[in-house]
């Protein structure tokens, strides 16, 4: 912990402490008890600084510095909704709409953290603890609402959508919602989250997810971060997969003034899989954070990382991912790979791949590359009659596609295909790029 940590924290809670006697369970001993444990971490821990290792590339001064407000959304608030295509979830600032929301009728469990939280005691926290790390922390003091599903075992859960939606509003709102998923032994699940916001308004989303996937079940996890231009988007991910069951996660990271996306795996059982890929596309003024940490706790597990970043103008992307070989996981086979094109001598990328093996019987390999577009690529589009600034898309555009044809699930590489096209309108990148 630093002075300036502490000092950061200390006026960040100052700010926001009277916001605990208005959240759910403010009654219930054991809530109590776990948001003073957020408190207690986060004044001890405070906003890190670039001084604490995992986060030397990332900056949040900007967000302790901020005076967020309380979200004051109503059932009046009802921002347009694209069509949704499966049962569906909607979150508006942090707060489950019911009345947004078609859930319909599913052969699991599916509630909003508020209305379930009496039966969640020792299930909050179990692996996503407040003492690890700060934002967690900072959750778990000020969690209100989230999204709890439970699929039984043996059961086929299909597809469900969960949309986070950020209101209009001047009063720059921050919420922090507490997600639960946990599938049994042999059930599957698809799970496509989006993160949405206006685009130049201000807000803090700090999501945590607690991820449970049982022997022989398999979660597919496909996410869309496209957040409002001013946001801070501060998401942790910890996901503990048992023998012989996998957990895909693809994350498509693109809004946000400053985000930061951590995904911690931790594969306990014999045979477990992880597939943790993802894209980041950032234009000008944005940082784009992906962090990811790779537990193999157990023999004959299998990992696959792959990350591709795209930045254009003056913007910034980080790629730090850990591989973390125990002892016990002999036979482990672990693979990452981190790339990056700049389109603009301003843009930077910092990358930081990482293996720590214990092991001594493994397979395990990671690379990184940071580079412009390939010269030789673009003289033969525009020798065949194609501009310059649409070969130039048409290179990036195949960069980045290349990265989501790898999703094995179709539903998931559907919507991120739909995600990827609409991002790189937004961007400026259909039509036309910077000078490399």
């Amino acid at each position: 912990m630093t002075a300036v940590a502490s000092t950061g924290a200390a006026a960040f809670l100052g700010r926001h402490e009277g916001l605990r006697n208005r959240l759910p369970g403010a009654r219930v001993a054991w809530v109590e008890a776990l948001r003073e444990r957020g408190a207690s971490a986060f004044r001890a821990q405070g906003f890190p600084t670039r001084r604490v290792e995992a986060f030397k590339y990332t900056d949040l001064a900007g967000v302790a510095g901020q005076v967020f407000g309380e979200p004051l959304t109503s059932v009046d608030d009802a921002p347009a909704l694209p069509d949704a295509t499966h049962p569906r979830a909607v979150f508006v600032d942090g707060r489950f709409r019911p009345d947004l929301s078609t859930l319909g009728e599913l052969p699991f469990a599916v509630r909003s953290l508020a209305e379930a939280l009496p039966n969640l005691e020792g299930r909050i926290g179990a692996l996503a603890r407040p003492e690890d790390a700060a934002l967690v922390a900072l959750n778990t003091m000020l969690f209100e609402d989230g999204l709890v599903v439970d699929v039984p075992a043996g059961v086929d859960g299909g597809t469900i959508e969960l949309l986070s939606l950020a209101a209009e509003s001047e009063r720059a709102p921050a919420f922090h919602p507490r997600h639960l998923v946990r599938l049994g032994e042999g059930a599957t699940l698809t799970l496509i989250e989006t993160a949405e916001g206006p685009l130049n308004a201000r807000y803090l989303h700090n999501p945590v997810f607690e991820i449970e996937v049982a022997e022989g079940a398999r979660l597919s996890h496909g996410r869309v971060q496209q957040e409002g231009r001013e946001a801070f988007f501060l998401s942790t991910v910890r996901a503990r997969v048992a023998a012989r069951a996998t957990y895909d996660n693809f994350t498509l990271n693109a809004g946000a003034r400053l985000s930061r996306n951590e995904i911690h795996v931790a594969l306990t059982g014999p045979e477990a899989q992880a597939h943790m890929n993802g894209a980041q596309l950032a234009g000008d003024g944005q940082h784009l954070d992906t962090t990811t940490s790779l537990d193999h706790a157990a023999p004959n597990c299998a990992s696959r990382q792959t990350y591709k970043t795209v930045l254009s103008g003056r913007s910034r992307g980080v790629f730090q991912g850990k591989i973390h070989v125990h002892q016990v996981a002999q036979k482990t086979d672990g693979y990452q790979m981190n790339q990056a094109l700049l389109l603009s001598e301003e843009a930077e990328m910092d990358s930081k791949p990482q293996l720590e093996i214990y092991a001594d019987d493994v397979k395990c390999s990671h690379g990184a590359t940071v580079g412009a577009l390939d010269a030789d690529q673009l003289f033969f589009l525009r020798s065949r009659g194609i501009p310059e600034p649409q070969a130039r898309a048409i290179l990036v555009g195949a960069f980045l596609t290349e990265a989501v044809e790898a999703v094995a699930e179709e539903d998931v590489r559907a919507a991120l295909s739909r995600a990827l096209d609409a991002m790189r309108a937004r961007q400026g990148l259909a039509a036309g790029l910077e000078e490399a």
